[in-house]
Formats: structure tokens, sequence, C-alpha cells
């Protein structure tokens, strides 16, 4: 098999969609506060301080709300070893590695570009994967990391949480009582609110979905072990029904970002999963599998 990681069209196309769609949102968002009375420089500042902290705190939003401790080679030179083998392999600067305090099985990488990016994984998967299969979820993460499209679901799921925390905590309070405009102001915030949360929404599906067909590609390519990956995933899936609910609730709110989605096989929320089916995924590795071995 070809080890050498060519990038993915189809992803980088989804990628320039998605900021669009963002920007979109932006616009919109910021027309109706000046709709509702704010002016121009408060406008302006308001624009400022939310693209400036997306940015510059996105990727530590998603770090501090997993509880990831970064480790270093000294505690863990397994996980340290693989992951330096494979970015140097990948022509990748090597990534910060954290550990995630959690018998979940699972993994997930962030970082707005290669330079400043991080792997994380959860003490539950080195319990439960073999070194083959843990390097082929690193590889998985890595290609993430490279693709840069963590990048793209993080600001998607950061926009959605500021702009529905704007209103659930009386941002836009000081509108109210201010002529014409203040009689449906809070309506009119609640809906923009609702808009970007369901438009946030498929963009976050839309972009996941695809993008961990891609990743599990490119991670094989990476490793040369799609046959791995696949024994990895059907591991990490097969553990979910075992663990308790409340383990898993409490590492829900990161399902976008892991490998493999923290869901109960009963939970209604599959239905919305931001990840294709498990079954799906292994079949497409195996076809790769046989498609090197013919």
């Amino acid at each position: 098999m070809d080890t050498r990681w060519k990038g993915d069209s189809g992803l980088n196309a989804r990628m320039v969609l998605s900021f669009v769609i963002l920007g979109i949102l932006y616009a919109i968002f910021l027309s109706i506060l000046h709709y509702l009375g704010v002016g121009y420089i408060p406008l302006a500042i308001i624009a400022s301080a939310m693209i400036l902290a997306q940015w510059y705190f996105s990727d530590k939003i998603v770090l501090w709300s997993s509880g990831a401790t970064i480790v270093s080679i000294e505690q863990y030179p397994r996980l340290h070893e693989i992951v330096e083998r494979l970015s140097a392999n990948n022509g990748i600067p090597k990534p910060k590695v954290a550990i995630v305090n959690s018998v979940v099985p699972n993994a997930f990488a962030t970082g707005k570009s290669p330079k400043s990016s991080l792997v994380a994984v959860t003490s539950g998967i080195l319990d439960l994967l073999d070194d083959d299969e843990l390097e082929a979820v690193i590889g998985h993460e890595l290609s993430h990391v490279k693709s840069r499209d963590v990048l793209v679901l993080t600001l998607a799921s950061v926009f959605s949480m500021v702009a529905w925390y704007l209103v659930q905590f009386g941002f836009f309070g000081g509108l109210q009582g201010r002529g014409r405009n203040a009689s449906g102001g809070t309506a009119i915030v609640i809906l923009v609110a609702l808009i970007t949360w369901v438009v946030s929404f498929f963009i976050i599906r839309a972009i996941s979905r695809y993008r961990e067909y891609s990743a599990d590609r490119s991670g094989a390519i990476m490793t040369g072990k799609p046959d791995k990956l696949a024994s990895a995933l059907l591991k990490i899936s097969g553990k979910m029904g075992n663990i308790p609910t409340k383990e898993l609730e409490n590492v829900q709110k990161l399902n976008a970002f892991f490998i493999v989605p923290a869901l109960s096989g009963s939970s209604i929320a599959n239905l919305f999963s931001t990840h294709p089916p498990v079954e799906k995924r292994v079949q497409k590795l195996r076809e790769m599998k046989s498609g090197a071995n013919e």
C-alpha cells in the first residue's frame, strides 16, 4: 500500500463551503444586532471580540472542556513514540500529547494548525487497544491535524455555543425598552440564536461525517494498516455498550471530535450522530485492505 498522504479535495471543498456559511452567519448575526439598536462602534467591538475569541481560544475551549492533561514522553513513552514516528513519516510537526482520564475508550485532535495541534487519548483506549490498533487510531487523528478540518468543526461548534449563551445569560437585556424595535427584540434574538444553532448543527454534521471517512482512509494510508483501524473501531464501539451511562454523558460534549461518538447502542442520539455508522467505516477499510492485497 502507498503510505503517502495526498489530501482530499472533497474534504477541502466542504471546508471552504463551511467557512462561507459561517461568514454568512456572522453577517446575519451582526445585522440583527444593528437592527436592534447596536451602533457601528459597539458592533465592530463585538464582531472583533467574537472572531478573536474563536480564533485564539477555540482549541483551548475544546481542551478545557475535555479535562485533558498534556503529558511528557517520560510519563507515556509508548504513546509519544507512536505520535512522533507517524508525524515524522508524514511531514507533520509533532503535536502535543494529552491524556483524558476516562474509562470511555476514545481519541480526538484539536488545534488551528499542525504547529499548534494536540492529540489526546483517553486512559480507557490505552487499556483496550494493542500497539498496532493504537497506531492506527493515532494515524486517523493525525490526518485530521494535517487536513486542518478540526478548525472548521471547532469554529462552528464555538459560534453556535456563543450565540446561544448570549441569549441564555441576558446579553441583550439592555436592548429592551428602546423604542419601536424593543417589542419584538427578544423574540428576534431567540429566533436568530435558534437559526444559528440549527445551521451550525448541519454544518458540523455535514463536514463531520465526510471527514471521518476521509480520516479513516488517510489514516490507514499513513500507517498502511486499514485492518488495524477497522479492528480498533470495532473494539471501541463494542466497548461503549458496557460503559455506565453517567460516564458516557460526561464526555458526550466531545462527540463531534471523537473517533467514535460516546453513545450507547440504544441511544436516540445515534439518529443525529456526527459520525457515519461504524459498520460502514469498517467495510470501507476492509475494502482498502482487500484492494491492497490484490
